[in-house]
């Protein structure tokens, strides 16, 4: 343990004059591995707070919670669109059933959409996601109030004439006083707030819940006919019921609501938040690969650097290994003390490129609204490669200088 420590310490003072004595040539060398570790980690810090962000957004859908519709979400090169196009359209007579049949499911919901200017005296704003749900929708969709409540159950079945509307709305309509109790215009009716959702703010996907208003689903189609709508049956599993059992039976369920025979394929599509994940999952791979080509050429050229260094370095102080050796040192004494010198010189460029890293992310996150985060794995990784730079730049210097003789090396230096 002493003679670690030893070595080291000798490495270490041994660094700092090279970086001191040698200052031009050193800090050129070093650019290699600070722009290798540069471009691998922020490329690594830029993936990891996009999946992040994609993550919460994705989790915001519910991870338990299954969509039956029309359309599948999964498209590839041969999409059949016709077949999809050509398929019945999801209803509140199969969320019905659902509801009665099912052994599975906690709690689902019926969701259909428009978009629509809201007014209120004279402000209004334009195209806003008007919502039709069933009671449920707040059990199975992520939100928050942020004032007022969310509908009854009596509310919900009768089809009365209140909304549930978004911050965004609320503040870009009611300048001035609260907006519980007021009457907005859509559809050219009136209608009362009863709510207003907490802010959320736009996620990586850009959904918000600040640009949307929930009317009961009941009183949505007394105004539009929803037959030949695109709507969504949003289903949640009980708890400890995984998304394939329920899956299974929403099958058999919906099969036998459309008396499909046995033969027949599925007219209807169970869609899951885990398509979108494996979806970016193959995007984020595909940019790693990319950060690591990027910066492994840098980093080559950082070991390359770091390798001239140290074969410059074992030449200047080639008596001095003649004298270490005459006194008694052993080989892996010199080999270890070139090797510890090559790593803190090739960790002191990628400290360097962590660093540059940490402050952008701190500037780039307080001038923008994109949250990057240099984790503490992405620290790790970056100290680790360059150890390993460091340790393959260093090791043909080291052994040429541990196989050196020693008379030769004293008769060489003087």
């Amino acid at each position: 343990m002493i003679l670690i420590l030893r070595l080291i310490r000798e490495s270490y003072i041994l660094a700092f004059q090279a970086i001191i004595v040698n200052k031009v040539r050193t800090i050129l060398s070093l650019l290699g591995i600070t722009i290798g570790i540069f471009c691998v980690i922020s490329v690594f810090t830029v993936f990891d707070s996009m999946e992040n962000a994609i993550r919460k957004s994705i989790a915001s859908l519910g991870t338990n919670v299954l969509y039956i519709q029309k359309w599948p979400w999964s498209m590839g090169n041969d999409y059949p669109w016709w077949k999809y196009w050509q398929r019945p359209e999801t209803s509140l007579n199969d969320m019905r059933e659902i509801e009665k049949r099912s052994n599975l499911t906690e709690a689902l919901a019926f969701m259909v959409q428009v978009n629509k200017t809201v007014k209120y005296s004279n402000n209004y704003i334009e195209n806003i996601g008007i919502l039709g749900v069933t009671q449920d929708f707040d059990k199975v969709w992520k939100f928050e109030l942020g004032d007022g409540r969310y509908f009854s159950n009596a509310e919900s079945v009768s089809g009365k004439n209140i909304a549930v509307i978004g911050d965004e709305i609320a503040k870009t309509l009611f300048t001035e006083g609260d907006p519980i109790g007021k009457k907005v215009k859509i559809f050219g009716r009136n209608i009362e707030v009863i709510g207003v959702l907490k802010k959320e703010g736009e996620d990586f996907m850009g959904n918000s819940n600040d640009r949307v208003v929930f009317l009961p689903v009941n009183y949505f189609k007394s105004i539009i006919d929803i037959t030949d709508m695109d709507a969504t049956i949003i289903v949640k599993a009980k708890p400890l019921v995984s998304n394939d059992e329920l899956r299974d039976e929403l099958t058999g369920i919906m099969r036998s609501i459309r008396k499909l025979k046995p033969t027949a394929e599925d007219d209807f599509s169970i869609n899951e938040t885990d398509i979108i994940t494996k979806g970016f999952n193959s995007l984020f791979r595909v940019i790693a690969i990319v950060g690591w080509i990027i910066g492994g050429f840098s980093l080559l050229v950082g070991g390359f650097g770091i390798a001239n260094i140290m074969f410059v370095s074992v030449k200047e102080r080639t008596n001095i290994i003649g004298i270490q050796k005459a006194l008694g040192a052993k080989n892996f004494f010199i080999l270890f003390q070139f090797l510890f010198e090559a790593i803190f010189l090739s960790l002191i460029g990628g400290i360097i490129g962590l660093l540059i890293i940490l402050i952008l992310t701190v500037a780039i996150s307080n001038m923008t609204s994109f949250h990057l985060i240099l984790t503490q794995g992405n620290i790790l990784l970056g100290i680790g490669v360059s150890v390993i730079i460091g340790l393959i730049a260093g090791i043909v210097p080291a052994f040429s200088a541990s196989r050196l003789d020693p008379v030769e090396a004293m008769r060489t230096g003087t």
